[in-house]
């Protein structure tokens, strides 16, 4: 009887502890006046995008890809030309659109004759994208300029060949100026494409109110998103949502963190089922990222509030969601509904606008 005393007392000390862990780990959120918010921030590398070209350009020009007037429209062109892909429907604003977060919306990728991305992978977002150390889901680009030319290969996508890309632009005698006048080979050349277009998405930058409220306008930001920012510098999510793009900067494995509940049904059930997914939802087109071992570019979350679903297969719908996923198996804190939704309104303040820079 002693024996089951203790036993009974050790579990519910267990049960209490357990459900005391949210308020344990939450209670030190620090309260951060304006000027403390803005001076964590601004130590932290978490910087606001330049307003004007020379100052862009000391951010993301490309020593092995200059950027000029002429290079950049020669770029904008050819990201918004259809000639680039085989059935000449497709250009790279189909599926990045920049009046709508910089993606295409959807959980998967299409492209060619209605063919969807094979591992079911939706679209990052182009804007900012140039502040990124890598590019695509795994990485496996380095830069804007090299990941320009992947999707007007891949089979499912554009559907075309560097081969025919240049065969195509260099029977375009409009094209076949313009890039005389800018490279020194005497035809055109996929990379050479490659680098206008990339020159081009290196202008696309957004600013927007977290900008203003860290260049000193403490009005910008509402007492809730300030309270959203605090969690998001204070509680883990800085640490690889980092940079002027906050995120991007770094591959990540994901998920961090597992539970036990996550992988069987109800216990003492006798329909005790094991979870298939190595994800906290569905692991729809089996992508696991970078050599397979779950680690992913960590996603630029400028205009994250316009590039819904997400997660690398579209299989979220909601922003708070995925706040929600993010702080459980990522940080080990799962963050209360209050919480999250402090986090989402500080997220909505990374939404901006297309930086008209005055190009010279």
């Amino acid at each position: 009887m002693n024996t089951l005393i203790k036993v009974l007392g050790i579990v519910t000390v267990v049960i209490v502890i357990i459900l005391s862990l949210p308020a344990i780990l939450h209670k030190n959120i620090p309260e951060l006046d304006d000027v403390m918010l803005r001076e964590r921030a601004l130590s932290t590398n978490l910087l606001p995008v330049p307003k004007t070209y020379e100052a862009l350009l000391e951010v993301v020009d490309n020593p092995d890809n200059p950027m000029s007037k002429e290079k950049i429209a020669l770029g904008k062109e050819l990201f918004f030309d259809t000639l680039l892909s085989q059935d000449k429907t497709i250009s790279c604003a189909s599926c990045h659109k920049l009046e709508a977060g910089g993606d295409d919306g959807i959980a998967t990728a299409i492209g060619h004759k209605g063919q969807a991305n094979p591992s079911h992978l939706n679209s990052p977002t182009v804007l900012n994208a140039a502040l990124a150390k890598s590019q695509f889901w795994d990485g496996r680009a380095k830069d804007v300029e090299e990941q320009a030319g992947g999707p007007i290969q891949a089979p499912f996508e554009m559907h075309m060949t560097p081969q025919e890309v240049e065969q195509r632009l260099n029977e375009d005698s409009k094209y076949v100026t313009k890039f005389k006048a800018l490279f020194p080979e005497e035809k055109i050349t996929f990379e050479n494409v490659r680098k206008a277009i990339g020159a081009y998405e290196r202008t696309l930058l957004t600013r927007g109110a977290y900008d203003r409220f860290l260049e000193g306008d403490n009005d910008a930001m509402s007492p809730q998103a300030k309270r959203g920012m605090t969690l998001f510098l204070t509680q883990g999510c800085k640490g690889c949502h980092a940079g002027m793009s906050v995120g991007g900067q770094s591959i990540q494995r994901f998920p961090l963190r597992s539970y036990f509940a996550d992988y069987v049904g109800l216990l003492y059930s006798p329909d005790i089922t094991l979870k298939e997914s190595p994800f906290p939802f569905a692991n729809v087109g089996g992508f696991l990222g970078k050599d397979e071992q779950l680690r992913f570019r960590v996603p630029i979350l400028r205009n994250i509030t316009k590039t819904s679903p997400y997660f690398h297969n579209g299989s979220t719908e909601k922003l708070e969601e995925a706040v929600r996923i993010m702080s459980k198996y990522q940080l080990g804190n799962e963050f209360t509904p209050e919480q999250i939704d402090d986090v989402v309104a500080f997220l909505k303040t990374l939404e901006g606008e297309l930086v008209e820079y005055e190009i010279k």
